[in-house]
């Protein structure tokens, strides 16, 4: 089976498909709107430009983490953290689109029947529900962030039509953008959820539904990667590490302009992107399950481990679904 190769129901066992079967009703019967599940007019989440919650923390934000951050004077902390905060949602729904592109370029090669494509629809429904809520919410902060860096945005369009057709490799990448956004809103309500009310109710809303598209990710790929040739298996391999870097880079790494206008100092944008001890935690953090899924399918390797390690991304795997990192030290 290449990486283009369409699928065929008889491919598949029937665990996999009963498993989409759950996905696709959990969605029929748990989901959100944007503008009914936030009361965005309500008194409760207005948004206050000046709240200190807005500051960036040390332990989960990578530029939060930096001296130079942290002596800044409080006003110049919130106005940075909101901003930093803002074009991260952006970036998260500028990825939701591409996602979407993918998705429905890969359902429309597959035959009636295929369960894969009631559920990739349900997905893109719920991603088009986060996409308006978080323009929502940038629109109500009021800060006029630019989301993806340039490159990125340009090549955006070509990223998810190209997907479409190396769906195993579209699958990766749908990983790669979502485990550090929901490793870090995971983190942030674990600790307590001290960020303003409108964000914290938008992150509980994606956690929820993410929870379903990663589960779907992982089980589409267990279920085609398991049934590709060694040479395919071998590309996965090197695109799982590849993909986590990159897209972990273009998802929580602000374009230069943002250095620019807040004058942050070379070197502690290097600093924070990924060069300090601190923030290379942070990054390795993201990965855990994603190396526990490479290790099931038997995509850790020597040569594999050697391109973890030097892209940064190391580390222990996870034991279960969305572990805290308290064992590491």
């Amino acid at each position: 089976m290449t990486l283009s190769e369409s699928v065929r129901t008889g491919l598949f066992d029937r665990e996999y498909w009963e498993t989409l079967d759950t996905l696709s009703e959990g969605s029929v019967h748990r989901k959100f709107d944007p503008y009914l599940d936030i009361d965005w007019d309500g008194p409760e989440f207005a948004i206050d430009t000046d709240d200190p919650r807005w500051i960036l923390s040390p332990e989960f934000d990578p530029l939060g983490a930096t001296d130079w951050y942290r002596n800044l004077p409080r006003h110049r902390q919130i106005e940075i953290g909101r901003w930093r905060t803002a074009n991260v949602v952006k970036v998260g729904a500028a990825f939701e689109s591409v996602l979407i592109r993918g998705m429905m370029q890969y359902i429309m090669k597959l035959p009636n029947g295929s369960p894969e494509f009631r559920y990739c629809l349900h997905e893109m429904t719920e991603e088009c529900n986060h996409i308006q809520m978080f323009q929502e919410l940038v629109n109500r902060i009021g800060d006029d962030v630019p989301g993806m860096r340039p490159i990125f945005r340009a090549l955006s369009p070509l990223i998810g039509v190209a997907g479409g057709y190396a769906h195993v490799i579209l699958f990766i990448g749908i990983l790669g953008g979502e485990e550090p956004i929901d490793h870090y809103q995971k983190a942030i309500i674990r600790d307590g959820g001290n960020i303003p009310p409108a964000v914290l109710r938008t992150m509980e809303i994606h956690i929820a539904e993410e929870a379903r598209h990663i589960s779907f990710a992982n089980e589409f790929l267990k279920a085609h990667i398991e049934r590709m040739s060694p040479a395919g298996k071998a590309v996965c391999a090197l695109a799982f590490p590849l993909a986590m870097r990159w897209l972990a880079g273009e998802i929580m790494v602000p374009s230069r302009s943002f250095a620019k206008r807040f004058d942050i100092p070379r070197e502690v944008f290097r600093e924070a992107f990924w060069q300090g001890p601190q923030s290379r935690r942070i990054l390795s953090g993201y990965f855990g399950d994603i190396r526990k899924l490479a290790d099931e399918l038997g995509l850790m390797n020597p040569v594999t481990k050697r391109v973890w390690s030097m892209l940064h991304i190391d580390g222990d795997a996870a034991r279960y679904r969305s572990e805290p990192e308290r064992r590491i030290a």
